[in-house]
């Protein structure tokens, strides 16, 4: 996230996601990826807009917050899955 920044984040997280709710289908993934995605940017500016008002708290603090452990679970998933 530092290198890439919050977009970068946003696109490893949020196709793991689709295609484990809607499959493999190339056309579905990209397509429901980039609504998955917009959304999930604007859902955390919101909340962090309004949940910490009269304060602004960063949209990326919340990213880390809700990806991250995410992100750990996929590396950890793909480490087991070399190893076996």
């Amino acid at each position: 996230v530092s290198i890439a920044g919050l977009l970068g984040f946003v696109g490893l997280v949020v196709p793991h996601l689709v295609r484990y709710f809607f499959g493999h289908s190339s056309r579905v993934v990209i397509a429901a990826s980039a609504l998955a995605g917009a959304s999930l940017v604007v859902a955390c500016d919101l909340v962090a807009r309004v949940a910490f008002a009269p304060y602004e708290v960063p949209v990326g603090i919340l990213m880390a917050l809700l990806g991250g452990p995410f992100f750990i679970y996929l590396v950890l998933k793909a480490k087991g899955a070399s190893n076996e």
